[in-house]
């Protein structure tokens, strides 16, 4: 019998009763009650975010500063538990990194941003995820050194805005938001609201996600959905759109067992980093990008209408097991079923010919390159 008790234990983001009165369907996710879907259904809120714009809800992330007496300080105690640079990293620039174990495994994946104002000198923003922010949070404050410092805010909603519209959409409110370059971010308002806007996103679309004051948020995602071009958008479809970007899972393409360089995220390791190491698992990383990992993860195209979802194996034509997805689907942008998994890397080759077992039928597939879809994050007109 389920638990009478269950719903009502679930935390609650700032725009829930929006949710509700938008004709959400919620689900418990991390710990929260979350909107999978609207009236209009994932399919259609997929395709409007490639078309135009969609507005999600993703204040349940954890939102924290790194604090200590400087930049390089600060920059220095953060590298000293990932493979990233951020001593580097520019004023108002943000970049993706991940949180390490002692063999290299990642204990959550997270983005990072150094404030643009130089009086937060030696502040970095962090945003991470939902079912990890509690292990985060521990992981910072056992192996910090005493100067540097985690505040965990509690008082802010995040609201991302994605697709080829969303910036415009948000700039009619917040003029700034325009001249942001990808991956950079600057505080600014949001119709008089004080707002701190990122240049980025997890669909592979242009677009901003936005920290707001949780008491100001309802009011700020009101405003963008009285925008034609502006609907709201559930997990559902952020899982087909990150798929479809080739974007990883944390807990599914992505865990404590997984290196950067088997989950092909190696682009988060800057040069300095990858020939000094000095980070958790250096040993296991740096021999992996010299000599290769033994798995790697691929992406992969069915044949036919028939996805295979997580779990499934992958297996040589008529041949034994050798690999799992960790993540698939129907891709409503390619009209095709789509999946992730790891492989070794002798199968890992573009058009590799495969099968997955999907309720014991043996469905043909190959290796394909990623993204699904052509990422179309912003780049500046060159001068």
């Amino acid at each position: 019998m389920a638990d009478a008790n269950a719903e009502t234990d679930l935390k609650q983001t700032p725009l829930h009763d929006l949710h509700v009165e938008l004709g959400a369907r919620m689900v418990p996710f991390a710990g929260y009650s979350m909107p999978v879907q609207y009236k209009a259904g994932i399919m259609a809120e997929h395709l409007h975010t490639r078309s135009k714009a969609g507005l999600f809800d993703v204040s349940h992330m954890g939102q924290a500063f790194l604090i200590g007496p400087d930049h390089e300080t600060t920059a220095r105690a953060l590298e000293a538990l990932t493979p990233s640079s951020f001593v580097e990293l520019g004023l108002g620039r943000q970049r993706y990194s991940v949180l390490l174990n002692e063999e290299g495994g990642i204990i959550d994946d997270l983005m990072v941003t150094r404030p643009v104002s130089e009086e937060d000198d030696g502040k970095l923003m962090l945003v991470v995820n939902a079912a990890r922010k509690d292990i985060d949070y521990a992981h910072f404050r056992d192996r910090l050194p005493e100067n540097v410092s985690l505040q965990v805010v509690e008082d802010r909603a995040l609201i991302a805005v994605q697709g080829p519209e969303a910036v415009a959409a948000v700039a009619a409110h917040a003029p700034k938001a325009a001249e942001l370059a990808f991956m950079s971010a600057a505080s600014m308002e949001f119709d008089g609201i004080d707002c701190h806007i990122a240049r980025a996103g997890y669909t592979g679309e242009d677009g901003v996600e936005m920290s707001v004051p949780a008491g100001a948020a309802e009011a700020v995602a009101r405003a963008l959905l009285a925008d034609d071009r502006v609907q709201p958008i559930g997990l559902g479809a952020r899982d087909s759109l990150r798929l479809e970007a080739g974007l990883c899972l944390y807990g599914h393409d992505i865990d404590e067992t997984t290196s950067p360089v088997e989950g092909a995220i190696t682009f988060c390791m800057q040069k300095r980093r990858r020939e000094e190491g000095g980070f958790p698992g250096d040993e296991r990383i740096q021999a992996e990008l010299k000599n290769g990992p033994g798995r790697v993860r691929v992406g992969l195209r069915l044949d036919g209408k028939a996805p295979a979802r997580e779990g499934a194996e992958i297996a040589l034509p008529d041949g034994p097991v050798i690999g799992t997805v960790t993540s698939g689907g129907f891709a409503p942008t390619v009209g095709a079923p789509i999946a992730m998994g790891y492989l070794p890397v002798e199968y890992a080759g573009t058009g590799t010919a495969l099968e997955l077992i999907v309720r014991g039928r043996r469905l043909p597939a190959t290796v394909a390159d990623m993204p699904f879809v052509p990422n179309r994050y912003y780049r500046k007109p060159k001068s």
